[in-house]
């Protein structure tokens, strides 16, 4: 058993285990041991959340602040070694040549208002194996099924699809897996959360996958995939069968078992619907004066009554809901058309509006309107451009928002049902390896509440941008918010093999950067 004996300000942030306003005093030092656990080798394995991505990118100061960083740190004072990480080669993010891979968020002022814009990339993809191994081995946009997939850090496979260009960068061979070269480290200890891009990707695009021929691109409704479907086939933001995800566990856990590695720490999935890319918009946020109200009520929603009743509610002063696609309804385009043909409109318009009519409604209490939208609410829906005087149809008040910007009810159960089960298997693989359980939806309800955590002073919550736990991307921890984490892991790690980790402070890492 490793011991070393530390300092009292570190003894204060040891017997500081819970969130309190301040820090507990002590005038004794205190032994920080390992305990039950061997830290000399310490290997992390997840998605985004263990590689530190953070502002929709992964870059060196976020990787810095990752949480596998900081407990390592920790671990160090009771005999952990070497902690490395495959750091990106800038603070800017992306993957130059990559669609879809662009560079991190900053705030900025635009017409007036702070607002997050995105970088253009700035990395080119290499390989950095050569100066491995790697025990931060996190890999941004990792499934569970990712992890134990051969090829998955191919540079070949990236054309079909079958790779991750942040794995590319530091996979030993075009034919590993990430389970495979973490085994090869032996790790003496692991900490493994996987789970929430199985069902995240489902959440943050609207329950759509999308298909981009030129530059067209098409949207068509993602699935919950049944047991018997091969993950490879996968669409990319179908959610993961739960029995898929348990087998996929099972396997990194075996894995890592056979090499000796049989102590770690687990983390199950918070509600990723509670976090701020879901609920920084309300649901009724369309804003409508008398006059508006007016012009609506007495045209489009008057034609829209006519034809379906249920799925519109007549506009009112102050705040309204926002109109959605629900593909869960009956198609009503060509009643819809016929209507707008019969107020006047010309034919090819009458059958752009009444076909983008077909499946809407408003939207309900409890449904979610996802950060992206901020960007189209309130644009003309012809123009794509900023209304005039003369706009009659306006993203959101008198306009479907598209289905990618919203997630119905439907849509948000099978989110629910998915992470329910998600959970459930991963609390019994704690329990039946013998693992330390961190629980991470408890701490994002906690987040979630009226009073948010609190740490030597300093209140964090869910709020976006203001409550300091989240970065700008709105789903990503800040540095801050990686500290809260670390901790909990810290926690269930000294409660697990009786090892006294000091917790650390997150008000000593960083948050969001205003300009």
């Amino acid at each position: 058993m490793k011991k070393l004996y530390i300092s009292t300000l570190a003894a204060t942030l040891l017997l500081t285990a819970s969130c309190e306003t301040d820090f507990d005093n002590s005038t004794e030092d205190v032994v920080v041991t390992s305990g039950e656990a061997n830290f000399s080798k310490y290997v992390a394995l997840g998605n985004s959340l263990t590689s530190g991505y953070r502002d929709g990118a992964l870059y060196i100061d976020g990787q810095n602040e990752s949480y596998p960083s900081m407990l390592a740190a920790q671990m160090k004072l009771a005999g952990g070694g070497e902690f490395k990480q495959p750091m990106m080669p800038n603070n800017t993010g992306g993957f130059v040549g990559l669609p879809g891979f662009g560079g991190k968020y900053t705030l900025k002022v635009i017409n007036g208002a702070l607002s997050p814009e995105q970088s253009a990339a700035a990395a080119a993809l290499d390989n950095i194996s050569s100066a491995g191994p790697y025990q931060n081995m996190g890999v941004p946009g990792a499934k569970s099924f990712h992890l134990v997939a051969p090829g998955y850090g191919s540079a070949a496979n990236l054309q079909i699809g079958a790779a991750n260009p942040y794995f590319v960068r530091f996979a030993t061979s075009a034919t590993t897996s990430v389970l495979a070269d973490a085994m090869a480290q032996k790790p003496t200890f692991f900490s493994l959360w996987i789970g929430a891009n199985d069902i995240l990707s489902y959440a943050t695009n609207g329950g759509m996958n999308s298909s981009t021929v030129g530059n067209v691109t098409t949207y068509t409704p993602a699935v919950v995939q049944p047991a018997t479907a091969n993950p490879a086939t996968y669409k990319a933001n179908d959610i993961t069968n739960p029995a898929v995800l348990q087998q996929a566990i099972k396997g990194i856990l075996d894995g890592l078992k056979s090499v000796g590695s049989t102590k770690g720490a687990i983390g199950n999935i918070p509600d990723v619907t509670s976090i701020p890319y879901f609920t920084r918009i309300p649901y009724n946020t369309i804003a409508l004066d008398a006059t508006k109200v007016q012009a609506l009520n007495a045209s489009l929603y008057k034609l829209l009554n006519t034809v379906a009743s249920s799925r519109f509610s007549l506009a009112k002063v102050g705040q309204n809901p926002v109109i959605i696609i629900d593909n869960t309804l009956s198609d009503l385009s060509q009643f819809y058309t016929a209507g707008f043909a019969a107020s006047g409109i010309s034919a090819t318009q009458a059958a752009f509006l009444g076909s983008a009519f077909g499946k809407a409604r408003q939207a309900k209490e409890g449904e979610l309107i996802l950060l992206p939208a901020s960007k189209v609410l309130g644009l003309d829906a012809l123009t794509n451009a900023a209304p005039t005087a003369t706009s009659q149809f306006i993203y959101g008040a008198s306009f479907p928002l598209q289905d990618q910007f919203s997630l119905t009810a439907t849509e948000a159960t099978n989110i629910s049902t998915a992470t329910t089960a998600y959970n459930t298997a991963i609390k019994g693989f704690a329990d039946s390896y013998g693992l330390a359980f961190v629980d991470a939806r408890a701490k994002m309800i906690e987040l979630n509440s009226a009073s948010g955590i609190q740490w030597d002073g300093v209140k964090y919550s869910a709020t976006f941008v203001t409550g300091g736990a989240f970065s700008l991307d709105g789903v990503h921890p800040t540095g801050r918010g990686y500290g809260i984490i670390a901790n909990e892991f810290l926690k269930a790690i000294n409660n697990t093999y009786k090892s006294s980790l000091p917790m650390i402070n997150p008000n000593s890492y960083s948050g969001v950067t205003f300009p």
